[in-house]
């Protein structure tokens, strides 16, 4: 194969595919817009089956029509402005443009805020839901990491302190992407190293999604706190050491990594949550930072358009236009030449 390719490259106008470059030039041919390129691209890194059914959403044009029918409303009521502004002695133009436009733009701008609402439910589906186990040196973290992935992930020894760096592993649960991290031991370390790892520990623990906290049943009570807001779920370890006489400890589930009890009721809770925060039945919405970001600005502006009635017919419409045109960064129809190179560096060579 290496031989023909370097006899390729001999003939005129003969080279290597650069990355991504035939979605490149149907992107600039107008056979697909950036979000059916992203989609296209996040569709051939899909693991799970919610990541594939987002990516189909967006590489099948679903969302483009519905950033290009909200750019429509934005023209529509710029060109209603605009003809009170030039023609309003002519009969047949309606006066008073903002009884009619302004009302719709608030009922619009609430329609852009829900879109961005669902922002982070896109992130989720697309990039994985954070879960961190958590807890005291010896409350069982390495062995349910193990567990949850059917391997040896985690060195596990029945000394405290084993673990000290950050350890994942990512798993599909219910069509999500859910990544596990396994972390140190939060206690009042002395040792320089662990005490690195506690402090990994707690800043993992303030960017999950959903924390596990660990407690063994033999001190059943000595969960880790986490920071309020924070989803948490209490799990009680090594339900294989209790006895018929012990009582049952007060937890949200009990499992043992070694029998397998529980692991598979803690991973439909995982789901729950993970349900929970998608909430949603459509797959038409954003995934991506830099939809966001577009999406704030646009809400930005439509925002100023109708609250700023001291302001001119002129300049409202101005406001509009800018939020017209962040809608149309996002498809790719304005000032996006600087994101393409970055964008089609992500593909396989040729795709």
């Amino acid at each position: 194969m290496r031989k023909i390719l370097e006899e390729l490259s001999t003939f005129d106008n003969c080279r290597m595919a650069e990355p991504g470059e035939f979605s490149r030039r149907a992107f600039e041919h107008g056979k697909l817009d950036l979000v059916e390129i992203e989609g296209l691209s996040d569709l051939l890194a899909a693991d799970t089956e919610m990541q594939r059914r987002l990516a189909v959403e967006q590489s099948a044009g679903h969302l483009s029509s519905l950033y290009e029918g909200w750019r429509g409303k934005l023209v529509e009521a710029r060109a209603m402005i605009e003809a009170e502004l030039d023609f309003s002695d002519e009969g047949d133009i309606p006066g008073s443009v903002s009884d009619r436009i302004w009302s719709d733009m608030r009922a619009f701008q609430s329609e852009l805020e829900k879109a961005l609402d669902a922002l982070k439910a896109g992130e989720i589906i697309r990039d994985g839901f954070k879960v961190v186990i958590a807890g005291r040196p010896n409350a069982g973290k390495s062995s349910l990491l193990n567990a949850l992935a059917g391997r040896d992930v985690a060195i596990v020894t029945e000394y405290a302190g084993t673990t000290r760096d950050i350890l994942h592993c990512e798993l599909d649960i219910g069509g999500y992407a859910v990544h596990f991290y396994d972390t140190a031991g939060i206690r009042d370390a002395s040792e320089p190293v662990e005490r690195e790892g506690v402090r990994r520990a707690l800043g993992q623990i303030d960017e999950a999604d959903l924390v596990l906290s660990l407690a063994s049943v033999d001190t059943p009570d000595d969960f880790v706190e986490v920071p309020a807001g924070c989803s948490v779920v209490r799990v009680c370890t090594k339900a294989d050491l209790l006895t018929d006489s012990d009582p049952k400890p007060i937890t949200d589930i009990l499992i043992s990594s070694a029998s397998g009890y529980g692991i598979t009721e803690l991973k439909a809770k995982v789901l729950a949550f993970v349900e929970q925060r998608v909430g949603t039945f459509s797959l038409a919405i954003p995934s991506r930072l830099r939809h966001g970001q577009q999406l704030r600005d646009a809400i930005d502006e439509v925002g100023r358009a109708i609250e700023r009635d001291d302001l001119g017919l002129e300049i409202r419409a101005e406001h509009l236009r800018r939020a017209s045109d962040a809608l149309g960064r996002i498809t790719g129809r304005i000032d996006v030449e600087m994101l393409l190179g970055k964008i089609f560096s992500e593909f396989c060579v040729g795709k």
